[in-house]
């Protein structure tokens, strides 16, 4: 019986503790690790925030991945001069932030990774007062005009709990509009970036037999078909996304000993 329970507490203290599929750096790895690297986090993440596995393409899987080099390279101190911004205080906010942000997503029975890479995408977990009168506002980066639909006034913006409620209730809304399809949630953080009614019309201009397994690559593949804001803008947005939940979700293997952000 004692060498059943200590079995049995093995096993216990090996499920939770949160994955870390590498112990080499990413800066380390060579071409081939970092792309099945990208692929097996990519698909893990997929899996968190939907449940069902997603058949990203390699072409896809190849947008995530230069953005997460894009990501990964900021980590660190730079010069003065440097554009690119040490990624480390972003974590931080992160990590200050995130028991909030995922407790509101759970309590919306939404995976609380969602949560937490929207504002790394949009904000860096900075909450931001708006550029101007119709400029965005908050940490989830609201346009006023898009958060009065949710309830919520210019002020309510600022108000971190509140802007993630309303940014959950949004994701919910969009799942539920590209609810036949079985990439919906990677749609709803595509709508998020560009409007549901505007997605489900690229759908319908791009989709087909052929490329509907994974709908989300198939936009992103045909970007040049596309507008100008997609193809400048939009198309980069769930890649990000997936590149940011990879970073966040995986410290240790970007050289830094904090836990995941989902863990908190």
């Amino acid at each position: 019986m004692k060498l059943i329970l200590t079995v049995l507490l093995l096993i216990m203290s090996a499920a939770i503790v949160p994955a870390q599929s590498s112990a080499k750096l990413y800066r380390d790895m060579s071409r081939a690790e970092r792309a099945d690297f990208v692929k097996e986090q990519a698909r893990r993440i997929a899996r968190e925030i939907s449940g069902n596995d997603y058949e990203f393409t390699p072409a896809f899987e190849l947008d995530i991945q230069k953005q997460l080099s894009w990501y990964a390279e900021r980590i660190g101190p730079h010069g003065e001069n440097s554009a690119k911004r040490d990624l480390r205080p972003v974590l931080e906010r992160g990590h200050a932030r995130a028991p909030l942000l995922n407790s509101i997503f759970r309590s919306r029975n939404l995976s609380p990774l969602i949560g937490l890479y929207i504002p790394f995408i949009e904000s860096e977990y900075k909450n931001l007062e708006a550029s101007g009168p119709m400029g965005a506002i908050g940490m989830y980066q609201f346009l006023p005009s898009t958060g009065a639909v949710f309830g919520l006034s210019a002020e309510d913006l600022m108000d971190v709990a509140k802007s993630a409620d309303a940014a959950a209730r949004y994701i919910t809304q969009s799942i539920e509009v590209f609810k036949g399809d079985p990439m919906k949630e990677a749609l709803a953080l595509l709508a998020y970036n560009r409007g549901a009614d505007k997605t489900a019309r690229d759908l319908k201009v791009l989709l087909n037999e052929q490329n509907k397994r994974c709908s989300i690559c198939a936009l992103t593949a045909d970007r040049s078909k596309l507008d100008e804001q997609f193809k400048t803008e939009n198309v980069f947005y769930v890649p990000r996304f997936f590149a940011a939940a990879i970073i966040g979700e995986n410290p240790q293997s970007f050289g830094l000993q904090t836990p995941p952000l989902s863990s908190y």
